[in-house]
């Protein structure tokens, strides 16, 4: 770990405090730091009036020290500090706003074409995945939204049912053999019985903005918004339990879409673009990016709107499946560092 000592106040709170003696307390930390470096955080008083004590707290919990924090083990994003400062009898709470990033660029990544197979060029594709030899798949659009079986090899939809025009079909994921389909903005899910495809129950969530993507964990339902969070979901009671930011060293990634999740990683599309994150399911680092360019044309697509969205892992052969909305093809790949 690089112990890096940070005090340079990048941004500060001020608050001037009048009753009798002017206190003018600031608040400073840096203003965006990665994970791997040591956090310092401090309160002066500008016109070095005594203070008695400083609590410091990180998103609520106090901190031991206000210097040297190891922040390692944090999730990524946006990160509330604050201090508790007691002088004359009295206390005063400042806040401030911080972001983690992550402790290091990601890996890039392009591809090799392994094997390319039918895809009805109809689906716009919004949930994919692989099960027991078939694809599942949803899509959307109000009218149009659909949940589907298909055999790989030939692209024949072997079951499907239309969901009621009112909702705009998202992602989905099958969990101890039962398909979770999310809609976009009513807030409200779905479940079906995998064999028969009928409706079991219905759920919904409050807290995320929108239904986008969805996978599992094996345990708990893992959903983006159309922002830059993953919410973890309790299966049974459908709790939003928290959720990750997706940040590199630098930047934070919106507009996560479809979601797969490969070998104690999350794969993500991200809308409008052709490229898939590899997301640490922990503390949301992006730890690589696949340049997925190219597919899109391959797939007789072009534009923003019908670009890449949809990634289905066959566990048991190690194959990797990608398409997009409105593609033709469905595409087994190879991941290949760049």
């Amino acid at each position: 770990m690089n112990k890096i000592f940070l005090f340079v106040a990048l941004f500060s709170l001020s608050l001037l405090i009048s009753c009798g003696n002017k206190y003018k307390l600031e608040l400073h930390s840096p203003k965006t730091i990665k994970v791997n470096k040591y956090l310092s955080i401090s309160v002066k008083e500008i016109n070095n009036k005594p203070i008695d004590s400083i609590q410091y707290f990180l998103n609520g919990k106090q901190l031991l020290s206000n210097e040297n924090i190891d922040i390692m083990s944090q999730r990524l994003g946006k990160q509330a500090i604050s201090a508790t400062v007691f002088f004359e009898g009295r206390e005063k709470q400042l806040t401030n706003t911080i972001y983690f990033m992550a402790d290091q660029p990601p890996v890039l990544y392009t591809y090799e074409i392994i094997n390319e197979f039918p895809h009805d060029a109809e689906a716009f594709t919004q949930g994919f995945e692989y099960h027991n030899g078939f694809l599942y798949e949803s899509t959307g659009q109000y009218g149009q939204s659909s949940l589907r079986k298909v055999v790989l090899e030939t692209g024949e939809v072997i079951k499907k049912i239309d969901i009621d025009k009112k909702y705009f079909a998202e992602g989905m994921t099958i969990l101890n053999n039962k398909i979770y389909l999310l809609t976009w903005q009513k807030k409200k899910g779905f479940i079906y019985d995998i064999e028969t495809f009928e409706l079991i129950r219905s759920f919904n969530y409050k807290q995320s903005k929108e239904g986008w993507g969805l996978t599992n964990n094996g345990k708990k339902l893992i959903k983006t918004d159309g922002t830059d969070k993953m919410w973890f979901i309790d299966s049974e009671t459908f709790k939003e339990e928290f959720f990750i930011e997706t940040y590199t060293d630098k930047r934070k990634a919106e507009k996560l879409n479809e979601l797969e999740y490969i070998k104690g990683e999350i794969y993500a599309n991200i809308w409008q673009q052709n490229s898939i994150l590899i997301v640490d399911p922990v503390n949301g680092a992006i730890k690589s990016i696949i340049n997925l360019k190219g597919l899109q044309k391959k797939a007789g697509q072009s534009g923003q709107d019908n670009v890449l969205n949809g990634i289905a892992y066959d566990k048991e052969n190690g194959r990797l499946f990608v398409t997009g909305k409105n593609w033709n093809k469905v595409f087994e790949i190879k991941v290949i560092k760049k």
